[in-house]
């Protein structure tokens, strides 16, 4: 999530109460989840055995709970608390907005787009030219929509990430300050839900078409002219490359890189990553021919 300006270190260090390590004059461009950054972000560690990884990251700024050596062209932020400092920041930038109207006066349809009746359209949100929004879709909050878009009855687009902090007492959830980006030219079909990044994007790449009843989670990336069919569902971070074929019902864990042009056959399960180019299927998800072969060799040895 990119700041609309850069904000001076000393002032989010003043937001949140933390000590600065290094450079005070240093500027946040954004701010992102570990996975997500890039130079110029903010991001946070509270458990120490991260921090190098965090140290490392391409994050400029680490909210960090214990004093260590600072990096070179880095800047600490010493606090308690490093995920409710996180947190407040996005909530300080991203603060929650609710809808007394079905569109919110900061949302932006262009005059050719079409929207159906009890269509919710929550702040900031984009509505792209020639798209064509069926009754009883929800747009949340800075959704971005591209042109020739079409978004069929009942799907919510932007609901918030299922994304939470365990804490002895319970689950804290992480407030979403991300969005969607449905590029142009892209078809989500009946009662889909996609889900906002925490601090980041989830998107659908240009020209892809989605089934209904498809679940996208926090911050997945679908490439462009990908197929998913019904109930497709596909865990957060996850990345599919350009013209992938999801048949219907397969289940992708989170954090995974499916590869262009790879195939998915119907009611199978992928817990690692997958080469692109190849069909697979079962659970786990393997080169469909092997599988076969593996199912075929059970078979037999169940006759004897």
């Amino acid at each position: 999530m990119k700041f609309s300006a850069p904000i001076p270190i000393q002032e989010i260090a003043r937001r949140i109460n933390a000590q600065i390590i290094g450079n005070t004059s240093q500027l946040a461009w954004g701010i992102n989840e570990i996975h997500k950054v890039q130079c110029g972000d903010i991001t946070f560690v509270d458990v120490e055995k991260y921090f190098n990884k965090s140290l490392q990251s391409a994050a400029t700024i680490i909210i960090l709970n214990k004093e260590v050596v600072c990096p070179e062209g880095k800047t600490l932020l010493l606090h308690d608390n490093p995920f409710e400092a996180y947190n407040s920041i996005i909530k300080w930038y991203r603060p929650f907005q609710s809808l007394n109207q079905n569109i919110h006066p900061t949302a932006q349809v262009h005059p050719t787009a079409i929207i159906e009746p009890n269509v919710m359209i929550g702040a900031y949100a984009t509505i792209g030219e020639n798209s064509y929004i069926q009754a009883n879709v929800s747009i949340q909050e800075y959704t971005l929509i591209g042109k020739n878009v079409v978004i069929q009855s009942g799907s919510v687009i932007g609901s918030d990430a299922f994304y939470f902090k365990k804490h002895p007492e319970g689950f804290e959830q992480w407030r979403s300050g991300g969005r969607v980006l449905i590029e142009d030219n892209v078809l989500v079909g009946a009662s889909c839900t996609v889900a906002k990044c925490v601090s980041s994007d989830t998107i659908i790449g240009q020209g892809s078409k989605l089934d209904c009843q498809v679940h996208l989670g926090h911050g997945v990336v679908i490439g462009k002219n990908c197929l998913l069919a019904a109930q497709v569902g596909i865990g957060g971070n996850t990345v599919l490359g350009d013209e992938v074929v999801l048949y219907g019902q397969v289940g992708i864990a989170q954090n995974l890189h499916i590869g262009d042009k790879a195939i998915i056959l119907a009611k199978s399960g992928v817990s690692k990553d997958l080469e692109g180019g190849k069909v697979y299927f079962g659970y786990p998800a393997t080169e469909a021919r092997e599988k076969y072969k593996e199912l075929a060799t059970l078979r037999q040895l169940a006759k004897k």
